[in-house]
């Protein structure tokens, strides 16, 4: 299915306030409330819209410091990569991980209280991750600018 520009203002809409009711929703983007409710079903239906969360607030919940780490494997190798990734889906304090082209192999995203605790999240879980030849962490000193929301 192809993309609408009534689609993409409910779109636009829903990424900044997935909480607005189907009536607000209808009248911002200038469609009946049944017909809105049909769209918004059909991009949910079609994978468009993949779901709702709250969005928390690192600080308020004792998690301001935010670390990147560049990850180098010792190896390509499907089983490696599949190891690699198996592990570090299960460490909780990561947000993202994502496979890289370039330098590093792999980049993660990950909160900590304080530098104390992330050495405790490298201690416990990774230096124990499968398959990695080098570490290397960043620490942000500010977050400038943070979305959700796609380009619309």
């Amino acid at each position: 299915m192809a993309l609408d520009e009534t689609d993409r203002r409910i779109l636009r809409a829903l990424q900044k306030s997935g909480r607005v009711s189907n009536a607000e929703l209808s009248e911002s983007v200038n469609l009946s409330p049944s017909a809105c409710h049909r769209r918004v079903q059909r991009l949910e239906d079609d994978g468009y819209i993949k779901g709702y969360v709250a969005l928390l607030n690192a600080r308020r919940m004792g998690l301001p410091t935010t670390v990147f780490v560049e990850i180098t494997l010792q190896a390509q190798a499907d089983e490696v990569l599949e190891a690699f990734e198996t592990a570090v889906a299960r460490v909780p304090d990561v947000l993202e991980c994502h496979l890289m082209a370039g330098t590093a192999d792999y980049i993660l995203k990950i909160v900590a209280e304080d530098t104390e605790d992330f050495a405790r999240i490298h201690r416990q879980y990774l230096t124990r991750l499968p398959g990695v030849a080098q570490m290397q962490s960043s620490f942000a000193l500010r977050t400038v600018f943070r979305t959700t929301a796609l380009p619309v």
